[in-house]
């Protein structure tokens, strides 16, 4: 039986006379592959945002493992074991892929790079492997600045996996990507969970990347859950298809 991993509870913030979220609440087990969708301002990215600490709830809680981390700040969280990809991928645009890589494994070590010239020779080396498990070897010594977008994409979802997480969030993860390169990337990002039994969580608009690749869909509409389970119990449910999928939904990206 899988350990929980996270659990939101209740979960309300506010834009001013906007409630992004509305009492959003639900758990994530070690190991599962969860989409979490629904129409644009339907809450998803402000749900991420709350629970990778870029933003503090206004109400409800969440915890990581049996830690209670609403509050905390995205470095301290990321130390527990959570990483997360963006909507728009961010890498240290000066320096190679190789040493994207190292920085973000030093970090999971809270290692000073300017001081630790020793260990920051390790953390290369290991980065080296990293790549070579993302099939990024060929890159290595590329600057981020000259990646295509979709390597851009490749190279954040290295660098999150580098740091060992527990739950992985992904943000929109093939966005603005052609349809080979998001089922390489989904099926490398997949694979990775599946070795180290790491949870996914991710949001899209694609619903051929959702049902192709989630084992559980949670459905947002209103800043709050209106349906959660099974791809193939999602398909069905009339409320899922009036707010968001539509009568026709066999894979169509709305």
């Amino acid at each position: 039986m899988n350990a929980t991993v996270l659990e939101a509870h209740g979960l309300r913030k506010r834009f001013g006379g906007v409630e992004a979220l509305a009492g959003m609440s639900f758990t994530i087990e070690r190991g599962e592959v969860v989409a979490l969708i629904g129409p644009n301002g339907a809450g998803k990215t402000t749900c991420f945002n709350v629970i990778g600490g870029q933003l503090a709830p206004d109400d409800g809680q969440v915890l990581f493992g049996s830690r209670r981390i609403d509050g905390l700040a995205p470095h301290a969280i990321a130390r527990l074991g959570m990483a997360r990809t963006f909507q728009v991928a961010a890498t240290f645009a000066s320096m190679t892929v190789r040493d994207n890589v190292a920085v973000a494994l030093l970090a999971r070590e809270r290692a000073d790079v300017s001081l630790r010239w020793s260990r920051y020779d390790d953390a290369v080396r290991a980065a080296d492997t990293v790549l070579a498990k993302a099939g990024l070897e060929a890159l290595a010594a590329t600057h981020a600045a000259s990646l295509a977008y979709g390597e851009v994409k490749r190279v954040e979802l290295a660098l999150a996996l580098a740091t060992a997480p527990s739950l992985l969030l992904m943000d929109e993860p093939t966005a603005g990507m052609a349809p080979d390169s998001r089922a390489a990337l989904m099926r490398h990002a997949l694979e990775a969970a599946r070795r180290h039994d790491i949870a996914v969580v991710f949001t899209e608009h694609d619903m051929d990347v959702v049902f192709g690749f989630a084992r559980r869909v949670i459905v947002m509409d209103y800043g709050r859950v209106i349906a959660d389970g099974t791809p193939a119990a999602i398909r069905r449910d009339p409320e899922v298809q009036r707010v968001y999928l539509g009568s026709d939904s066999g894979g169509a990206t709305p």
